[in-house]
């Protein structure tokens, strides 16, 4: 009897052991996690996650439950904004909030790892780069703008969380694959291709502004004429003039102010009577996390400003100021509005 008593006990110290151990690799989950979906990480970033995970079946359970925490989250944001009703106020609402939080940090969710490895190729509310974008030969975090000279005559500015590869074609030009994100090029006297979607874009001698979300494509011409192709579709954009293609359609061809799609080239972000779901849309390009309206009524409303990619910060505090909207923040850069 007294064997098996200690047999009990010092399994039972074993558990508690195991438990200590499996919660400490949660928290630096957590902290790598938080890394991941900052809109800061490198490649380097996802290669070290990605050798943590690999050192035991502990390590990757552990990184599948936190991230089961994003997954969470993102069906929990998104069922608000469908229903558009208010998370209320008072002492109810405040313990929801705080219930919701203790559950978001230390809950666990029983997910394999393979669950985890889901979460890197499509990342909830796309918080965090996909694997795709983080093999690019190049790529700008949130926030960051790069040039990229192609050749004497060719040249690429890249837009925040962008990702495109480049390769040389068949007739001495330049190919370019945008997996994601928005980039302005430029050429004279050289050919060059944009491959985005189902869908391409060619010049010669043009400066030519695509932005790539989704299964949505938009090209803008500002000097010169691009060619557009999509699916056996075609039209030809001159300067000012601009065409939106998605999987089944290659849309008409509209006149734009070519300032406000560019404007992101002098660090500004211009928006004129706009509807306030478009322009958070926008602005979540810019800012790590992302903010989500949870009243569609809020987001119909229209809205005129301008401002800079260095002080996002303020949008928030605009927003509570022009439409007296509630605000709660959550972990990650997660911010609900309504």
């Amino acid at each position: 009897m007294i064997a098996f008593a200690n047999e009990n006990a010092g399994a039972m110290m074993a558990a508690d052991r195991s438990n200590d151990e499996l919660e400490s690799l949660r928290r630096e989950a957590w902290t790598k996690l938080l890394h991941i979906t900052s809109g800061h990480a490198s490649k380097a970033d996802v290669a070290a996650l990605r050798v943590w995970c690999a050192q035991s079946p502990h390590h990757a359970e552990a990184f599948a439950q936190v991230s089961g925490r994003w997954r969470v989250l993102g069906t929990a944001i998104e069922n608000v904004a469908q229903t558009g009703r208010p998370m209320g106020t008072g002492a109810d609402a405040r313990t929801r909030m705080q219930i919701g939080r203790r559950a978001f940090l230390v809950g666990a969710l029983g997910l394999s790892a393979a669950g985890a490895a889901v979460m890197v190729i499509r990342p909830p509310m796309g918080l965090w780069p996909s694997a795709g974008e983080f093999a690019a030969d190049y790529r700008t975090v949130t926030g960051e703008r790069r040039h990229i000279a192609l050749a004497e005559r060719a040249s690429v500015d890249m837009n925040t969380r962008t990702s495109l590869n480049v390769r040389a074609a068949s007739d001495g030009g330049d190919q370019i694959e945008l997996i994601g994100g928005e980039a302005a090029f430029a050429t004279r006297s050289r050919p060059v291709e944009v491959i985005a979607g189902n869908g391409r874009a060619r010049a010669d001698d043009a400066q030519f502004s695509i932005r790539h979300n989704g299964s949505e494509t938009c090209v803008t011409c500002l000097e010169g004429f691009v060619d557009v192709q999509q699916e056996g579709r075609s039209a030809t954009l001159k300067k000012r003039q601009q065409v939106v293609y998605d999987d089944r359609n290659l849309g008409h061809v509209q006149s734009v102010d070519p300032v406000t799609v560019t404007a992101w080239r002098e660090g500004e972000l211009l928006f004129q009577n706009e509807p306030l779901a478009r322009v958070v849309e926008e602005i979540n390009r810019y800012r790590p996390g992302r903010i989500i309206l949870v009243n569609e009524a809020l987001g119909q409303r229209r809205f005129t400003a301008q401002f800079r990619l260095d002080r996002l910060e303020v949008v928030i505090t605009q927003l509570k100021a022009t439409f007296g909207a509630r605000v709660v923040s959550l972990p990650g850069g997660v911010v609900l509005v309504s």
